[in-house]
């Protein structure tokens, strides 16, 4: 037994040696091998690898996984009219170049996050400082995400870092100044309201206007038109009159001394101081009395 346990102890000692020099990069990682505090590698494909032991030879494994920033606070930034807008936003990142990361921060990520923030804000300065609370909010808001990432992504490219997305999550105005804008958005607003008022207002009076001169143009034509069938059918009635009367002219004087008669005639209390010779009596001389 004691001359087994040199034996154990060698192999235990081997096993131990040889498994410091096995090691496994996962799908998620990147590998940094380290001799004697230089890199002599950089693995970026997962698999089973070996080094020697240290502390001839040691591994640093790094993220390389996509990775997220979210400020914890919006960002108070000015826009081209003294106006201050909270902005929060978020930005995607990872790790492209594992030996430039090691050497600028080490393997602490969260040192890449400040100094990916501060870029950030700088960015978001000078695309925001240039325009107006309108294009910040909504028209040119995809412009400005995209001239941010721009510009963070080539600050960052030297830090082995890339800048894969920046999105602007919400904008809105500091409290001291919301209140005001919110009345001036609502001055506006009954503005545009009062503009449009007026503008119907004169449309209703054009439209009736255009609506009675078109009645009374209607009016005129058909009295026009009423009183050309009426005097056509008073001249054919005339024509006819004349015809008939033409046939027989003392039915004709007759008839129209009647007409005179009922004329005259046609009132309770009617008087005609007239002498009983005139001629406009002459068809009652010598006409017998109607008997009860």
């Amino acid at each position: 037994m004691n001359r087994l346990l040199p034996y154990l102890i060698g192999l235990v000692v081997l096993l131990v040696v040889a498994s410091s020099c096995v090691f496994v990069v996962k799908e998620k990682d990147a590998a940094l091998v380290f001799a004697l505090g230089e890199v002599k590698e950089t693995i970026t494909e997962p698999g089973l690898y070996f080094k020697l032991p240290p502390p001839l030879q040691n591994v640093v494994f790094l993220d390389k996984r996509l990775q997220t920033i979210e400020t914890k606070d919006p960002e108070r930034i000015q826009t081209a009219e003294k106006k201050n807008l909270l902005i929060d936003s978020f930005v995607k990142w990872r790790i492209v170049d594992p030996r430039q990361f090691y050497v600028t921060f080490g393997n602490n990520t969260r040192a890449a996050e400040e100094r990916l923030g501060a870029q950030i804000r700088d960015a978001l300065n000078a695309s925001v400082n240039v325009r107006t609370v309108k294009e910040v909010v909504s028209s040119e808001r995809a412009a400005i995400m995209s001239e941010v990432l721009e510009n963070v992504d080539k600050r960052a490219k030297p830090l082995g870092v890339e800048v894969v997305d920046v999105r602007l999550r919400r904008i809105e105005f500091v409290p001291e100044i919301s209140e005001s804008v919110y009345r001036r958005m609502e001055a506006e607003r009954k503005e545009e309201a009062n503009r449009l008022r007026a503008s119907g207002s004169a449309d209703s009076e054009r439209i009736r206007a255009q609506a009675d001169r078109q009645r009374q143009e209607l009016l005129a034509k058909a009295y026009a038109e009423s009183q050309g069938i009426r005097g056509e059918g008073d001249a054919k009635a005339a024509s006819i009159y004349s015809d008939a009367y033409g046939k027989n002219p003392e039915f004709y004087r007759f008839y129209r001394s009647l007409e005179g008669y009922d004329g005259a005639f046609g009132g309770e209390d009617d008087v005609l101081v007239i002498s009983p010779e005139s001629d406009f009596f002459r068809y009652w001389k010598g006409a017998e009395p109607v008997k009860p």
